[in-house]
């Protein structure tokens, strides 16, 4: 199942995919707002969160309401606004960095160190502030940084969440998968010290979606091409069969040492092409047009602007 956050002039809820349409959930429901009609929508069909903690319970209904949408639930893509699929996680986004060799070898040769594959996962972690959707403006704020960069990466939404989690048992606590462009601002993250959270958390720079893939539809995370363009030219083309670490294996990291919860968001690290580490070094600019795609899930598109 395909599953998106949408936005009009109705309000904010959920949507599924079918046929190259948009099932409206609510007005499958027959409890969409509108000024003759203003029952109050249950949570699950337009929370995203909601969902994915009551996914055992409502997914019979979510797919009843799919196969039997009436013609007036069922819109065109540019019908309404698709945003973020979890518009305001209630955690820190976890990130990956260095996660594949070439892009781990690219990175620490621009930086100027020795060239030694991470033993361990590296974690670190960007602002629910950061969050921004699939089709939105990234911002570019040039009192703040003047070195905007592009990560294109596959994340993982939980769902059963858990502590201690181990390897064997961790894909079951998925709950999906979207695409996560980890915008990150090289010169803040390269001041003196270990400044990732800043260099990383800058309002508007982690586009997600346009969908969350529930996981049937991805029983293996570990052949996925995930790829970048900036402006049409492509920058980075790998498969997620490269990571130094795979999804089974972060997930029991981090769960050895926190309890993962329903709606967190994992993202797993980028491919080689970065900007920073080309020669010469290419940052993005006001105008810029930068597409990000994870295959069987999509592609978002996000214009770069400058802000006042």
């Amino acid at each position: 199942m395909r599953l998106a956050t949408i936005r009009d002039a109705e309000g904010t809820r959920l949507g599924v995919e079918a046929g190259g349409r948009l099932v409206d959930l609510a007005r499958a429901a027959g409890v969409h707002r509108t000024p003759l009609h203003d029952q109050p929508s249950p949570p699950e069909l337009h929370d995203m969160l909601a969902l994915i903690r009551g996914w055992d319970d409502a997914e019979r209904r979510v797919r009843d309401l799919v196969h039997q949408a009436p013609n007036e639930a069922r819109l065109d893509l540019d019908a309404v606004e698709i945003v973020a699929p979890i518009p305001r996680p209630t955690k820190n986004i976890f990130c990956l960095g260095r996660n594949y060799a070439e892009h781990a070898t690219e990175s620490l040769r621009a930086a100027g160190q020795p060239v030694q594959l991470p033993p361990y996962p590296n974690v670190f972690t960007k602002a629910v502030t950061s969050i921004n959707g699939p089709y939105a403006n990234i911002p570019h704020d040039a009192n703040v940084t003047h070195e905007l960069d592009w990560e294109a990466e596959l994340a993982v939404i939980i769902g059963h969440g858990g502590y201690q989690i181990i390897r064997e048992e961790a894909l079951s606590h998925v709950f999906g998968y979207t695409v996560l462009n980890d915008v990150t601002a090289r010169d803040l993250q390269h001041i003196a010290g270990l400044q990732w959270f800043q260099g990383k958390s800058l309002n508007g720079c982690c586009p997600t979606g346009p969908w969350i893939v529930t996981a049937d539809e991805i029983p293996d995370p570990q052949h996925l091409r995930v790829r970048c363009w900036v402006n049409g030219t492509q920058k980075q083309d790998d498969t997620t069969a490269n990571m130094l670490f795979d999804v089974a294996t972060i997930i029991a990291t981090l769960s050895r040492v926190l309890t993962l919860e329903p709606g967190d968001i994992i993202a797993t690290g980028t491919p080689a092409g970065v900007g920073f580490a080309r020669t010469p070094p290419e940052f993005l600019q006001p105008g810029d047009v930068v597409e990000t795609e994870v295959e069987n899930i999509g592609r978002m598109r996000n214009h770069v602007v400058a802000t006042e």
